[in-house]
């Protein structure tokens, strides 16, 4: 089983609001609502790709930031090695740039979204 390893943006606004994006049906754990992120490329540090995806995915830029926590998940079809940042900064507008739904929703409101099982940790620690 191949291990991939993922940086993902947990953007938060100036009003306290999560960026949240909906994850299309026909990709792992697809349907489900995500934070933006994804793999790791070669010879690129996680906080290089956390960058680029956040860029990629929703149009924004992250400028203050920090790694929040890294952690490892086996889903038994896919093992991930995970790289959570906070981005507190940003500039841009959010937009869904590969057509996907996404919205900004409160701390509280973040347990009514169904999400991957490894983001479930990192939503308790906000």
């Amino acid at each position: 089983m191949k291990k991939n390893e993922v940086s993902i943006a947990i953007v938060k606004n100036a009003e306290n609001q999560f960026l949240i994006s909906l994850r299309p049906k026909t990709v792992h754990q697809g349907g489900k609502w995500e934070f933006p992120g994804g793999k790791v490329a070669a010879n690129e540090l996680p906080e290089q790709a956390m960058y680029r995806e956040l860029f990629e995915e929703v149009g924004l830029q992250a400028e203050d930031y920090q790694l929040l926590v890294s952690k490892f998940f086996d889903y038994g079809d896919a093992a991930l090695n995970l790289h959570f940042y906070l981005v507190t900064q940003f500039s841009g507008t959010a937009q869904g740039r590969e057509g996907q739904p996404i919205k900004w929703v409160s701390k509280a409101e973040l347990a009514a979204y169904e999400f991957p099982a490894d983001n479930r940790t990192v939503i308790e620690q906000l």
